[in-house]
This record gives C-alpha cells, structure tokens and sequence, in this order.
C-alpha cells in the first residue's frame, strides 16, 4: 500500500518541515510506502496533488495543515468515483477537523500514529454547488471576520486572533435580506448568519451543535435572525452555558440534508467553506454520506457516531484484522 503526505510547509509556525522524517516513520510502521509533497504557494496546490496521487492509486492520502489545507485536499479527491482513504494532521489556527475527530493537536507524530489503530469513520462530506466542505459552510457579516484576520496575526495569537477580531466587530454587525430553503421548510426574512455544520467542533466551540451526529448524512444548520447587538451577547452566552441556545427563538436549529441560500437580489452574500472563501450566494448545498474514509480516535467518539456508521466502521475493522491474520 502507498501513502502520500502532503503537508504545508508554513503551518503551525512553520514546524512541519522538521516533522516530515518522524510521520513518514509512523506510516512506514502502519505498513505504507509513504513519500511526501511540500505545498507551493501556486493556487490549489494542495488539491491538485491529493487529484494526482488518488488517480495515481493511492491508498492513503495524509493532509498536514490547517484546515484551509485539508479542505483543499478534500477537494481534490471528493468528486472521484475512486477516493483514497484520509488522515489528518493538525497544524493550523482551530483545527475544528481534528478537535471534531479526537486526533491529537499538539504533536504532529502524535497525530500521525492515529493511523497506527487503523480505524477510520465514514465521513460526510458536503457539497456547495462545484466545491466540497468537510466542517462548516457559512454566510452573513459575522463571518466577515475569517477574511479579515491577517495571516501574521494568525501564526502569532492563533485562535485568540480570531476572538480579538470577533469582538471589533461585534458592534458592526448587520443583517442580510435572504431566502433558506432547507427539507423541512423554509425562512424569508433578515439573518445575520447562517451556519452549516458538519461537525461539533465550529470555530473552536464544541457547545456550538451540541448534539451534533457524524455519518448521518443530515446538516445542522442554524440561522440567526437578529443582529441586535445584545440578542447575539445572549446567544453566545447560552451557548457556552452548555448549548441553551438551541431552543432560543432568536435562531432556527435544525437538521437537514439540502440548504439553498438566495440572497435577495440587491445584496451581496459571501459564503464561507471552511474558514475560506467560497464564493458568492445563491448556492446549493448537498450532504454526501459517509463519502469519505477518514481515519479517527473511534474510542473516544462512540457518542458522536451515528449507529449505521459505526457499524460500518466495524465491519472494516473486522476485514482489516482477518486479512492481517
């Protein structure tokens, strides 16, 4: 089996490069021939590479970056018949990926030798009109703020950057006139964001989408319909005080398996896919189930994991051990 690492070489401080040599140890050791690529600054780097090496026959593909750089690696395989299976290695400012996963954020070895277990989840993975997203898709100002945190900023406070951004422009909160249609209904009015999760790991927060299922091929959306700046302080604080704000009528929370978001005609509306810029509204989203294999910390997520796929992920462990023996 072969395994191809493809890391950013100027994530998490700049650190990878000297991590290379050690994950390819641990890949070695799970019984891959492994090689690695270095990320250029050319754009879709990252995709282009994951593209190749799965039409190539890889087995495995091996994202090391943030989680602009795994999302890149998500796209370049999503839309093939064929896909490589998918481990993570965290080395960016959230890394809401592996939080979601339980794979180790601080040690890239640590993270690697998640492949040791050999256990992986059916992931769902979520596509917004020709593109893919793995953990949220969003839209509204608050949103605003993933673009307008400078890089440097980023490698200097890591997630603190992006609250010190949150709370500037807390005050300039505004909301946009738009449509959402999503299975069960749909809202027509003014919201100040919408999210679309996959996992429970947004923005750092896991109180976010507390009941938050993986694998079971349903979004959770929320929509905000205030902008009012007290309205979203309270929102904040019930949803760190252990996930109330579900049941405030300030939101929609519900699960859904398609979204579409029109803007009304004379606003413009940014979405977000993965902390990155994805385009313009109107836009289409679609939950693919259990469309990626992606290795994790199944142990530790049992609650998490929808019954189907963790029977599925079983079942492959069961196939893994009676080929070893």
């Amino acid at each position: 089996m072969r395994a191809r690492l493809i890391y950013n070489p100027t994530s998490g401080h700049e650190t990878m490069p000297n991590n290379v040599g050690g994950i390819l140890n641990v890949l070695e050791e799970a019984g891959y021939e492994a090689s690695a690529f270095s990320t250029t600054p050319d754009e879709s780097s990252a995709k282009n590479e994951a593209k190749r090496a799965a039409k190539a026959g890889f087995e495995l593909i091996v994202a090391a970056g943030g989680d602009g750089t795994i999302n890149e690696v998500i796209n370049g395989i999503a839309g093939l018949d064929k896909r490589p299976q998918l481990a993570i290695i965290p080395a960016g400012t959230t890394n809401d990926y592996a939080r979601a996963l339980k794979i180790p954020r601080e040690d890239p070895i640590e993270a690697a030798k998640v492949v040791l277990n050999k256990t992986f989840l059916p992931m769902d993975i979520g596509k917004a009109n020709d593109g893919y997203f793995m953990n949220i898709a969003a839209g509204g100002s608050m949103t605003e703020l993933t673009y307008e945190v400078p890089s440097a900023l980023k490698s200097i406070l890591g997630y603190l950057a992006y609250l010190v951004k949150g709370a500037e422009m807390l005050p300039r909160m505004k909301a946009t006139k738009m449509r959402i249609e999503y299975d069960d209904g749909f809202y027509e009015g003014e919201a100040s964001m919408f999210f679309i999760a996959m996992t429970n790991s947004v923005g750092g927060m896991e109180q976010l989408v507390p009941d938050k299922q993986f694998s079971d091929g349903l979004f959770t959306l929320i929509v905000i319909k205030t902008s009012n700046l007290k309205d979203i302080l309270h929102l904040i604080a019930q949803a760190l005080n252990g996930g109330k704000h579900i049941d405030n009528d300030k939101i929609i929370y519900t699960d859904t398996r398609n979204v579409k978001v029109i803007p009304e005609e004379d606003e413009k509306l940014m979405i977000n896919l993965d902390g990155e810029y994805g385009g313009d509204a109107p836009i289409t989203f679609t939950n693919l189930q259990r469309h990626i294999d992606i290795f994790a910390n199944t142990d530790e997520l049992k609650n998490s994991i929808s019954k189907d796929a963790l029977l599925e992920n079983n079942k492959a462990q069961t196939k893994v051990n009676n080929e070893e023996k």
